[in-house]
């Protein structure tokens, strides 16, 4: 793994680049304390970060699937150093406002959307797959560390210089980013076969996917049960500070510390423990430990009770985001992993964003310690209500291409964008065989809308039990030749199984919607006829 130049020199920067990034969350959340108190003002920094990332890392997760994540990061990261150096300047003149800050973060938070999806993708790009495991395993520990670091020192540096120079360091710490960027070059890849993906279908593909995946949804259901009430602590932990433990910037950049300092243990730990608990049992044990957090955070009035509390809640973060992150990975095969994991993404964000807005007003209105312990008694409800969803399903199935299906060959010439185009397959069953292979059409049909199908259906002859008609339509002639590269060995073990049944091979057709001429249906009614729409046959 160390043996490759590209992945040492993107992770030694990405790391870097790390601490800057916790000095500057740290110097934005004081620097909001400073400015405004309020609660729902300092809990509104996290949601200014939040909130692009819910909005924006869906459409971003499209954009890394279809066009070179390289230079999707590049852009990113031009805009991440032109807004640092312009708040820099900012506070260097002393012209902060919160506002500013505010806008500053949703900016921020906007390139960072932009390149969450890009950096997941490139990992594969820079270490040989065998070594995957490991090369994702020292990217998250130096993560771990870097965020150890860089909220103390965040800390320390606004107590002894001020405000102006951890924001300097985050530019300087992005410069190095963009510098590594641009001297990698990624291995070329294979000439494609079919056209890339249309932005907007894209994006379309991927919700579909999402909403056809059972493993991907349980995961996404759990995510949803754990992150609003963990956010809590996120976005009060400036207030928690300053006003339970009524201490500065440092003792905050400690707390902040002891998170981080945490999740590198957790990240240490979290193999064995997910081999002794799995994973179901190490998300709800994380859960758990967050609770006990939260509760410690909520009377807590010295600040060794606060600092155990970080350290708690940073070695459950780590092991709920991992074993929640990893749940989504295996889930997803590679052609729509950018966009699946922006889906999980934006659930993170969405949630988080939510959660620190909501608890924000709640301790505006109610105080700090009701707005942590009501965080509390809501992770422990969410765990409760969603114990009967697996994590890691997925990584039952192989999600490799099968390539066994073949768009079928048309005898008259058509534009890939020809369509919609409606598949129609008859089967012939044993009558007595119907409730099975009913309960295998259905799997074939979450199958069918994952890769490319917009709408599905099965139907029976009532006068015929052993006699079955499918229908699916796709967009286009291109979504249609799609299908053949989507197709994963796990669909096709589905579509086995369902053929046994077969008391007759199936039957297929393959049917184009006409050109529906403008005017004609309005004449055609002016005339007194009932003027009609047909579809025409392509293939048999």
């Amino acid at each position: 793994m160390f043996g490759h130049p590209a992945f040492v020199v993107i992770l030694i920067a990405s790391s870097v680049s790390s601490v800057g990034i916790a000095m500057f969350d740290t110097a934005m959340s004081w620097l909001m304390t400073s400015l405004n108190p309020d609660p729902l003002m300092v809990s509104a920094v996290q949601v200014a970060t939040m909130a692009p990332m819910f909005l924006l890392t869906i459409p971003a997760g499209a954009l890394a699937d279809v066009v070179d994540p390289r230079r999707l990061l590049l852009a990113a990261q031009v805009g991440v150093v032109a807004v640092g150096v312009a708040f820099a300047a900012v506070v260097m003149l002393h012209w902060e406002s919160a506002p500013g800050l505010l806008g500053t973060t949703f900016l921020l938070g906007a390139a960072g959307a932009l390149a969450a999806p890009a950096w997941q993708i490139i990992t594969p790009m820079l270490v040989p797959r065998p070594e995957l495991d490991a090369a994702i395993a020292v990217s998250n520990a130096g993560y771990n560390v870097s965020r150890a670091l860089g909220p103390a020192l965040g800390g320390v540096a606004i107590t002894a210089v001020g405000f102006r120079l951890p924001f300097w360091v985050y530019v300087a710490t992005n410069v190095l980013v963009l510098a590594a960027l641009l001297w990698w070059r990624p291995p070329r890849k294979a000439p494609e076969t079919l056209p890339a993906e249309r932005f907007v279908a894209a994006v379309a593909a991927g919700l579909r996917y999402a909403r056809n995946n059972r493993d991907l949804d349980a995961t996404l259901i759990r995510a949803i049960a754990f992150f609003p009430f963990a956010s809590a602590y996120w976005a009060l932990m400036p207030l928690i500070a300053r006003d339970r433990l009524h201490d500065g910037a440092a003792l905050y950049g400690l707390l902040m510390g002891m998170i981080g300092l945490g999740s590198v243990v957790g990240s240490i730990g979290l193999q064995s423990l997910k081999a002794r608990l799995g994973p179901d049992l190490s998300a709800g044990a994380a859960t758990i430990g967050t609770v006990l957090a939260l509760v410690l955070f909520a009377f807590a009035r010295k600040p060794e009770i606060a600092m155990a509390a970080s350290f708690v809640a940073g070695a459950c973060w780590i092991v709920a985001m991992t074993t929640l992150f990893v749940s989504a990975q295996v889930a997803l095969p590679d052609w729509v992993r950018g966009r699946g994991l922006a889906i999980f993404l934006t659930v993170y964000f969405g949630a988080m964003t939510a959660g620190s807005a909501v608890w924000g007003e709640v301790a505006s209105l109610e105080g700090l310690p009701f707005a942590l312990a009501a965080a509390a008694v809501g992770a422990t409800l969410g765990l409760v209500a969603t114990l009967p969803w697996k994590l890691e399903t997925g990584a039952a199935f192989d999600l490799a291409p099968s390539m066994h299906w073949r768009a079928p060959a048309f005898v008259q010439k058509l534009e890939n964008d020809a369509g919609p185009i409606l598949a129609l397959i008859e089967y012939r069953i044993d009558p007595a065989d119907s409730t099975a292979f009913l309960a295998l059409m259905q799997e074939i049909g979450h199958e069918r809308m994952r890769d490319g199908a917009y709408a599905w259906n099965l139907f029976h002859d009532p006068d015929d039990r052993g006699r079955a008609i499918e229908t699916w339509l796709v967009h286009s002639l291109l979504e249609f030749k799609y299908r053949a590269e989507r197709e994963t060995r796990a669909d096709e073990l589905i579509e086995r199984r369902a053929q046994g049944y077969l008391t007759a091979p199936a039957q297929a057709s393959y049917y184009i919607a006409a050109e529906r001429p403008h005017h004609g249906r309005r004449k055609a009614l002016a005339d007194g006829s009932p003027g009609e729409v047909t579809t025409r046959p392509i293939s048999r």
